[in-house]
C-alpha cells in the first residue's frame, strides 16, 4: 500500500500543509513538529511521488547526457559519475548516443526527440556555436573542445598542457623517437588537434625535431585502430622508443601490437594513454595516462545545468577547466 500525504499528516497529527513543507525542505518549521513529521513518514515508508512535484514545478524531473560514443570507456564512466550526480538533485538521466554526427547532435540539443527532458549535458563532435546558437529554449552544458565561446555553460579540459606534459614525461625518461597515435584531420577532431599540438610543443621544447612519419592517423580512437597505427608505425623502420596515445582504448591496441611484434614495454617501448579508463589499471603493463578529473567533470555539469534551471537562468555562459593530472604506471614510469 502506498501512503499518501495525508496518512503521514494524520499520524504526525499535524495538516497535510506541513508535511508538504517538510518534505520539500522549506526552513519555517518548528524542530519539534519536524521531527515528528518525520518519525512518521519513516515509519511509514512514505515516499513523495516526484513525477506529480515536478508537473507542478512545470519540470519533468530529466535530463539527458548525449554523448558520441557509449563504447568509448571515458564516455561510459562520465556517465556513471553524471547520474551520481543527477540522484543527488533527484533526477533521472536519459542517455543517448549521437554517433558524433551533427544531425543526431542537432536532435540531442533540441530535445531527444519526443522525449521531455528539463536540460542536456552535450559533448559534441560536429556541432558548432552557430548551430547551437540557432537552437532555443532547452538548457544546455557542453563538454569538451569541439566549442568555444559558444552559447552555452562550457566545462573542458586543457588538452595541450595535458598532451605536452605527457610527452614531456616520456622525454624525461630518455625517449627521443617519440610517435603520437591519433591524429585526425576531420572537422570533428578538435581533441586530436589540441592533443598533437600539445605534442608538438613538448618535442619543440626538447631539441626534438618534429617527424611527420611518428605520427600515426586513427580515423576512430578504438582498440584496433590502435593496433593498426602502431603496427604502421613499426613497418616504416623509424621505430619508435616512446608512444603517445590520444585515448587509452588506442594505447591498448598499441600495447597489443607491440606484443606481437616481441617488443617490451616500456624496455623498448614506453607507452602512454590519455583518459584513465579503468581497464589501463588492469592491462599488462598497467598503463600510463592522463587522468582528467571525471568525476569533477560530471559533478560540474550536473551543478551549472541546476543552475540554468534555477537562479543563473539568465547569466552568461561560463566556460570551465577542470583539473588533471599524470597517472604513471608499468608502461612509462619514472
Amino acid at each position: 500500500m502506498r501512503h499518501r500525504l495525508k496518512d503521514v499528516a494524520e499520524r504526525a497529527g499535524v495538516s497535510v500543509k506541513t508535511v508538504s513543507n517538510v518534505v520539500n525542505g522549506y526552513q519555517h518549521v518548528r524542530a519539534d513538529t519536524r521531527a515528528r513529521v518525520e518519525e512518521a513518514i519513516a515509519a511509514l515508508n512514505y515516499r513523495p511521488n516526484l513525477s506529480a512535484r515536478n508537473l507542478r514545478k512545470g519540470r519533468t524531473g530529466v535530463i539527458a547526457l548525449a554523448v558520441p560514443e557509449l563504447d568509448i570507456p571515458y564516455f561510459a564512466e562520465l556517465a556513471r559519475h553524471v547520474v551520481t550526480a543527477a540522484a543527488e538533485h533527484d533526477w533521472t538521466v536519459l542517455i543517448h548516443q549521437t554517433g558524433g554526427g551533427s544531425e543526431q547532435e542537432r536532435k540531442a540539443a533540441s530535445g531527444i526527440g519526443d522525449h521531455m527532458i528539463d536540460g542536456l549535458i552535450l559533448s559534441p563532435l560536429a556541432l558548432t556555436s552557430d548551430d547551437l546558437a540557432a537552437l532555443h529554449g532547452l538548457p544546455v552544458v557542453l563538454l569538451g573542445e569541439r566549442v568555444d565561446n559558444g552559447p552555452a555553460d562550457h566545462i573542458m579540459i586543457d588538452n595541450v598542457a595535458a598532451a605536452r606534459e605527457i610527452t614531456a614525461h616520456l622525454i624525461g625518461l630518455g625517449r627521443r623517437r617519440i610517435a603520437a597515435i591519433g591524429s585526425q584531420r576531420t572537422p570533428e577532431g578538435a581533441s586530436a588537434r589540441l592533443r598533437l599540438a600539445g605534442y608538438t610543443a613538448a618535442l619543440a621544447g626538447a631539441g626534438i625535431t618534429y617527424d611527420d612519419r611518428l605520427v600515426a592517423p586513427a580515423p576512430a580512437w578504438h582498440r584496433a585502430d590502435g593496433a593498426a597505427a602502431m603496427r604502421h608505425l613499426l613497418a616504416t623502420g623509424v621505430r619508435p622508443d616512446a608512444v603517445f596515445c590520444f585515448n587509452d582504448t588506442l594505447a591498448l591496441g598499441a600495447l597489443r601490437a607491440l606484443h606481437e611484434a616481441g617488443l617490451r614495454v616500456p624496455e623498448d617501448v614506453a607507452v602512454a594513454g590519455f583518459d584513465d579508463i579503468e581497464d589501463g589499471r588492469f592491462s599488462i603493463p598497467t598503463l600510463t595516462t592522463v587522468a582528467p578529473d571525471k568525476e569533477r567533470i560530471a559533478r560540474l555539469a550536473v551543478e551549472l545545468l541546476a543552475g540554468r534551471l534555477g537562479p543563473d537562468r539568465d547569466s552568461p555562459p561560463r566556460e570551465l577547466v577542470t583539473p588533471h593530472h599524470l597517472a604513471l604506471r608499468e608502461s612509462a614510469p619514472l
